[in-house]
């Protein structure tokens, strides 16, 4: 899965990224090294949050075959 990702550099240092696809999904890191390792835990954990969400609602149909691959 191929996302967009805008990376900012922060005003008191650092960088903060955000993904605009994912409603409100966005992060921050002391150094950039820091920032792509906070950008996937943050992405994992706002889809995640997101598929759960999903199960809940009544007659709601999840497959998960071949999704994360």
């Amino acid at each position: 899965m191929r996302l967009k990702v805008i990376i900012h550099q922060a005003e008191e240092g650092g960088y903060w990224a955000e993904v605009p696809a994912i409603l409100g999904c966005a992060t921050q890191g002391e150094t950039f090294v820091e920032l792509l390792q906070n950008l996937y835990e943050a992405i994992e954990a706002c889809l995640a949050v997101d598929l759960t969400e999903f199960e809940t609602l009544p007659n709601a149909q999840v497959r998960y075959e071949n999704c994360f691959r």
